[in-house]
């Protein structure tokens, strides 16, 4: 490395907090090629950020105006001016990021102030914006966004996170009904606790809501990098409605896929990976989809609908396809078929208990049977806490009659990347278990014994059926959605991957591929 390389300082800024996880210049940069390049040469051609942390989209969109229009306005101080002034704009996600944005873009944290680049702006904030807005409080939720009355009910001096371009009906008034040719920018991708993608009740994912103001604000196009669980449906809090709205638009033109999230945001993990995308209002057709492969080893492409196999997902990963094909070739589109595929076997969440009785931390079980103790209480996987006790008929708020039948345990929320799922395990009559697992063979029409619950363990300890699994599953929640892709069997005998790659005709690629996905279960 030269002795005198300095690097760019927005590409060594720390994170602030989890919801301003700050985007690389080398992301951005690659977001910004996605846009027709006659945008950089038209000084009619206006940009918004309205999740400005950095600057960094507004500063790099300035550096493209400023080299575009120089044959147009060939004075250096009116095109910066020009540029800054009218196709410029950014609202800010916090007092502490409208000071470092104006810093990156206008060199100062005033747009007024004696070394600002830009000598045409009257006020500190030129055109990147911040209001402290309130939330709207109803029935304990803000209105807009969701957020916690109970958590996001501050004081004045502490940052509330009510975001200004999602706390309002009409977000054209931020500036005057002006209209934007782009709307590009790294939203929150959550309210709550802890980095996108922990398992916290608290957390709400929130990005999808400033995907649809943009759309509301009519732009020629979009870029937006989100967390990429929204098209499998695994991105909590974002109705499925929604998901079906974007992918019935036909409107991306462009997306990049990660499956790593370390790929664009070095060091910081975000289960499912992350997506930057081209929206563009005046197209309908297929999208250029790019899919990249952990530490971009890889990176396969399809021209396709984003929901080509109409599941109602996307199926991300293109390699997933040729399998798929085959196993419709002798079982149908099961996946659009409830009783067609596993998911039809599994229950809701909360399948006995009602938030109460019956959860993961209650209490109120015996750890010796009795007379009246005598049902059998599956509660928890962990090595560090009891794993069963016993409590009375009386004592299940729901679904009491299932206790009699044969059925399969299987956690409701684990397993590792490679491991898919949690370890399943036989559930004898007269048991039941806590919120911490789902139940498999849960109605008396399933009508499973003991060996045919040993043989659908036998199943999903395959790593054929992780990896079906894994096409849905993209956190550590596993709700019985994430069943969709897995075809039933027959029950009566068990199963391993080489009877089922026999059965479904994989090749010796797709075999690899799967099993270097796909760790053995032990």
């Amino acid at each position: 490395m030269e002795s005198n390389y300095n690097p760019d300082v927005l590409s060594c800024l720390a994170n602030l907090s989890n919801d301003e996880v700050f985007t690389p210049p080398a992301v951005v940069n690659k977001m910004l090629d996605m846009l027709p390049v006659e945008l950089w040469s038209s000084s009619k051609s206006t940009f918004l950020d309205p999740v400005s942390k950095t600057g960094v989209f507004l500063r790099e969109i300035a550096k493209r105006l400023m080299i575009g229009l120089a044959k147009e306005i060939p004075n250096v101080q009116e095109r910066a001016n020009h540029i800054f002034t009218k196709q410029i704009y950014g609202i800010a996600i916090t007092e502490l990021t409208s000071l470092l944005s104006r810093r990156s873009l206008y060199c100062s944290k005033r747009a007024n102030g004696a070394l600002s680049v830009c000598t045409a702006f009257n006020s500190e904030e030129g055109n990147i914006l911040f209001s402290t807005i309130k939330h709207t409080w109803e029935r304990g939720r803000c209105n807009f966004c969701g957020a916690s009355q109970e958590v996001y009910e501050r004081e004045d001096i502490m940052e509330s996170h009510a975001y200004q371009f999602i706390h309002t009906n009409n977000p054209n008034e931020i500036f005057n009904n002006m209209k934007f040719d782009v709307i590009i920018g790294n939203p929150p991708y959550q309210m709550g606790f802890g980095i996108e993608g922990a398992n916290s009740s608290n957390a709400k994912s929130i990005y999808n809501l400033f995907v649809s103001q943009a759309i509301k604000l009519n732009p020629r196009y979009i870029s937006m990098i989100t967390p990429s669980r929204w098209m499998t449906k695994t991105s909590q809090g974002i109705p499925d409605n929604w998901v079906d709205e974007m992918l019935q638009s036909h409107k991306f033109e462009i997306m990049h896929d990660f499956l790593n999230s370390n790929d664009c945001f070095p060091g910081v993990s975000i289960m499912g990976g992350v997506n930057y995308f081209l929206w563009n209002r005046d197209y309908n057709g297929k999208c250029k989809y790019y899919f990249h492969y952990s530490n971009n080893k890889e990176m396969m492409e399809r021209f396709d609908y984003l929901d080509a196999t109409n599941s109602g997902i996307v199926i991300r990963d293109p390699k997933s396809y040729s399998i798929i094909e085959k196993i419709v070739k002798l079982d149908g589109e099961y996946y659009n078929i409830s009783n067609n595929n596993l998911s039809g076997l599994v229950s809701p969440k909360h399948f006995f208990d009602n938030g109460i009785m019956l959860t993961s931390n209650w209490k109120d079980y015996r750890l010796e049977k009795d007379d009246i103790y005598n049902v059998k209480y599956y509660i928890s996987k962990s090595f560090n806490s009891t794993s069963y006790g016993w409590i009375s008929i009386n004592q299940m708020p729901k679904n009491t009659e299932v206790r009699k039948f044969h059925k399969v345990y299987i956690p409701a929320a684990n397993g590792s990347n490679e491991i898919i799922l949690g370890q399943p395990f036989h559930g004898e009559p007269n048991s039941v278990c806590s919120q911490t697992y789902l139940v498999i063979g849960y109605k008396e029409e399933h009508n499973l014994d003991e060996d045919k619950c040993e043989n659908i363990i036998s199943y999903i300890k395959t790593r054929f059926f992780r990896y079906l699994v894994s096409i849905k599953k993209k956190t550590q929640n596993g709700p019985r959605g994430v069943y969709q892709f897995v075809p039933m069997q027959d029950f009566s005998e068990s199963w391993t991957d080489e009877k089922l790659y026999a059965k479904y005709g994989l090749t010796d690629e797709e075999i690899a591929f799967i099993d270097s996905m796909i760790r053995p279960m032990k």
